[in-house]
């Protein structure tokens, strides 16, 4: 029987990153340390089966290992870092989307203990991988070898892990979140909002009407589950959104900042180098230089 390690090796063997036949399951293999990099964690578990990670969140560390997971069940800027790797022990983990929805129904329809008030703890939390938790992951992985049986057997293995994680020591964030009538759930539906909307002008008092809250509460709770406040937030995904149409579809800085909602290029320009360390173009260009060396 493979353990986790071997099983995301197998398939990470010839590529740093696999994006598996099961929609919500993506495996990565990193061969040495790797320096900050801007990501957007999407609700998901992730585990590291050898090595070690670290997660920035505002001024919240994160690191996290063969020991220990990662969960967070909002979509939630930060920088993600390899700390430990080498091509003979290579960083070897996946990432897993969850799925809200089933952890309503299984948190209504389950015998579980109360959830406990996490309000106060940060955006992201660790928790201990047991091997009750390990397992199905190992199993969904191993069914990557059996194509012909996806589609039946991996919803199963899949409806067990969101199962599992409600059994875990971060039963209490997740059942917070999925549930509707929270202000975590509440600020779930304003991050969903953004994303969809993050070019259009942001006016606070309707995004707090939207999601059925007053203006100060979604300032306070925004900030506390996602480290930043509602307009900083927007910024963060538009300032992604422009470098990725930088370097995929070639636009120029200033097509790029007016796409994503910018009037002013030098504003943009400003608040690319403060968020990315280089200006635009100078930043693309070493990117792109990277990828061909690579």
């Amino acid at each position: 029987m493979k353990t986790l390690a071997e099983a995301v090796a197998q398939w990470t063997e010839d590529a740093e990153d696999y994006q598996s036949p099961i929609a919500n399951l993506y495996l990565y293999r990193r061969n040495e340390p790797t320096p900050p990099n801007v990501c957007l964690v999407e609700p998901s578990i992730v585990m590291v089966a050898q090595g070690a990670k670290q997660l920035v969140i505002g001024e919240q560390c994160y690191r996290y290992d063969a020991q220990r997971f990662m969960v967070t069940a909002l979509n939630l800027p930060g920088r993600s870092q390899v700390l430990e790797a080498t091509p003979e022990q290579p960083c070897l983990g996946l990432v897993y989307k969850l799925d809200l929805r089933t952890i309503t129904e299984l948190s209504t329809h389950s015998r579980l203990p109360l959830a406990a008030d996490v309000s106060s703890q940060g955006v992201a939390a660790i928790g201990s991988l047991t091997p009750a938790l390990a397992d199905p992951f190992r199993r969904l992985i191993a069914l990557l070898d059996e194509p012909e049986s996806l589609s039946v057997l991996a919803p199963l293995v899949e409806r067990e892990i969101h199962y599992r994680l409600l059994l875990s020591d971060q039963s209490a964030r997740l059942r917070q979140i999925a549930s509707t009538g929270s202000q975590g759930f509440r600020i779930a539906r304003a991050l969903d909002w953004l994303r969809v909307h993050y070019a259009q002008p942001l006016r606070l008092d309707e995004l707090a009407a939207h999601v059925k809250m007053s203006t100060s509460n979604l300032h306070l709770h925004f900030r506390q589950l996602t480290a930043m406040s509602p307009l900083q937030y927007q910024k963060w995904l538009r300032l992604n959104e422009a470098r990725r149409l930088m370097l995929n579809e070639h636009l120029d800085a200033a097509s790029a900042a007016f796409r994503v909602g910018y009037e002013s290029p030098s504003q943009f320009s400003r608040e690319y180098s403060r968020l990315f360390g280089a200006p635009p173009k100078r930043d693309i260009d070493s990117m792109r230089r990277e990828a061909a060396a690579a």
